[in-house]
């Protein structure tokens, strides 16, 4: 099993409106409420993908009900731990010409009993699982150091897709792999050089590092050798998930105990497959089985 952690789980709301009049009234057209959060979409692909998979992480109020309907509607397997405060939303406005404006609220407020609370539901699910993913940010009152911890708890594969003290820290529980992108690495190490900061997160404790570089391919930093993979063409659509698909993949291909440059094959088609996709969480069948088939692997 799959055991993907959402900490800041949300409930993504996106407006489609022919443009944004900033400062007056907007009549929108389409609305769309889906369950959202990094590790909540890396499920969604995982599950997609025939995996077995369950989401965690922490949820509450309102929204909270809002997000475990959605889930439930889509057969996703979830266990979340509550918490008395609101989980929060993202807000996201489409003008008609693809341009798009994102509102993030900063999430619950998580007191340090529920934080503790938590941490034994975690526990508790962990002899079921086989990779633990942990993905995105975390709410105010979760501890910093938090995902060192979690990976620190798991005797199995862990996979680590977070940003700036997140990542910084979290390095320290010795994942077996971090995903960043090319901007989170630069941030989290310093080095302009996607090789030099994916050497240096290794390091700091992470066993490999696999590095997004957008329509570059991906490269993979391993205890086993260096590899990039590029695919075959510029892929053009909503690029937002790209990245949990490639974790999905990657998540899929630990449990298989695939080599590294298979491992990345698959990363790649399947996050490219990803931006041919509407929404975060989903991705196009035919156009991942088909890119599996052009991308090519090199060492570095």
């Amino acid at each position: 099993m799959i055991l993907t952690v959402t900490l800041n789980v949300a409930l993504d709301v996106t407006y489609e409106t022919p443009v944004v009049e900033w400062g007056g009234s907007n009549r929108v057209g389409a609305v769309r409420r889906r369950a959202g959060g990094k590790g909540v979409n890396v499920a969604r692909v995982a599950a997609a993908l025939g995996r077995e998979v369950v989401a965690t992480g922490l949820i509450g109020g309102d929204t909270g009900e809002l997000i475990r309907a959605d889930l439930d509607a889509a057969g996703l397997r979830h266990s979340f731990h509550g918490v008395r405060a609101e989980s929060r939303r993202t807000v996201t406005v489409v003008e008609e010409h693809g341009a798009a404006t994102v509102f993030n609220e900063g999430g619950p407020e998580v007191a340090a009993g529920e934080w503790a609370g938590f941490l034994a539901h975690f526990r508790s699910l962990l002899p079921a699982t086989s990779v633990v993913v942990l993905s995105g940010s975390m709410p105010p009152g979760v501890p910093p150091d938090a995902y060192a911890v979690l990976a620190e708890a798991s005797d199995m594969p862990v996979i680590l897709d977070a940003d700036g003290a997140a990542l910084g820290l979290g390095v320290a529980g010795r994942p077996t792999l971090v995903k960043p992108n090319a901007e989170e690495l630069a941030r989290a190490t310093g080095e302009p050089s996607p090789v030099e900061g994916a050497l240096a997160l290794r390091a700091q404790g992470a066993g490999a590092v696999l590095v997004s570089l957008g329509h570059e391919g991906m490269l993979a930093i391993t205890p086993d050798g260096n590899w990039r993979a590029v695919p075959p063409g510029l892929e053009t659509g909503n690029p937002t998930g790209a990245g949990d698909a490639a974790v999905a993949a990657v998540a899929s291909g630990l449990a298989d105990r695939a080599s590294w440059p298979e491992l990345l094959r698959h990363a790649v088609a399947l996050s490219a497959a990803a931006v041919r996709a509407p929404v975060a969480g989903d991705f196009d069948g035919p156009a991942y089985a088909r890119l599996l088939s052009e991308i090519v692997v090199h060492p570095l």
